[in-house]
């Protein structure tokens, strides 16, 4: 990748949209890639590992705020929406969701390349991430939803999964009982330390080899869990 051109990657289901930008960012000197729907862009985004992405809300197969969330499992990659959605709602939405900017339909073209230089300029050169986690016996395609035990596949309900890809996207420090309740529940009401206590035990009996005496899925007594990946 050293010295090529970064590549925008562009989610958006309207072809005159998709011809515009692709004339505006190809002209101005960026690689190019795009889809037209929210799991085009997923594959996508994994294909070409671009170093910023576009993304508008309305995509026929699902809202551009899922697609957010899911990316967020396993990129940092920057992530700027393009949406004829102009309320505040919508904007707080979508950076709560995990988007680094927003910019409302119709937009100019000089507006757009100065937001795509500045999510460049604070993404730096390690934005794109390998969406595959592996130790020891497991495997887990950040991007798939896909989590192999010795090459089988193991079910994780959506709570468990969730909590799961936390402590893989914070792996080898502690995260307190506060901090995964707020990223796996949302900060729900009601939701309490007990959730996680049940909810790890599930995870130990589905993926470690000895869930009473777990190697990787461990407790930090009175503070939180942590995913032990050193030997």
């Amino acid at each position: 990748m050293s010295g090529e051109a970064p590549l925008i990657l562009l989610v958006e289901d309207e072809p005159q949209m998709r011809r515009f930008l692709r004339v505006a960012l190809e002209g101005s000197g960026y690689r190019y890639g795009e889809a037209a729907t929210g799991q085009e862009g997923l594959a996508m985004a994994v294909q070409l590992r671009p170093e910023a992405i576009l993304l508008d809300l309305g995509l026929p197969d699902m809202d551009g705020l899922e697609l957010v969330r899911r990316l967020r499992e396993w990129s940092q990659t920057p992530v700027i929406v393009i949406s004829a959605r102009g309320q505040e709602t919508d904007k707080v939405a979508a950076l709560d969701a995990g988007a680094d900017d927003y910019l409302t339909k119709p937009f100019g073209t000089r507006e757009l390349l100065a937001r795509i230089r500045v999510a460049l300029r604070h993404a730096g050169p390690e934005a794109a991430e390998e969406p595959v986690f592996e130790l020891d016996r497991w495997r887990v395609d950040l991007a798939k939803r896909q989590v192999l035990v010795e090459g089988q596949e193991v079910h994780l309900t959506p709570l468990e999964y969730s909590l799961f890809t936390t402590l893989i996207r914070h792996a080898g420090r502690v995260v307190t009982h506060r901090q995964l309740l707020k990223e796996v529940w949302g900060g729900a009401a009601g939701a309490q330390p007990l959730y996680l206590r049940v909810y790890m035990t599930q995870l130990r009996h589905k993926l470690e080899e000895e869930p009473s005496r777990p190697k990787y899925l461990q407790t930090e007594p009175g503070v939180g869990y942590r995913l032990r990946v050193e030997d």
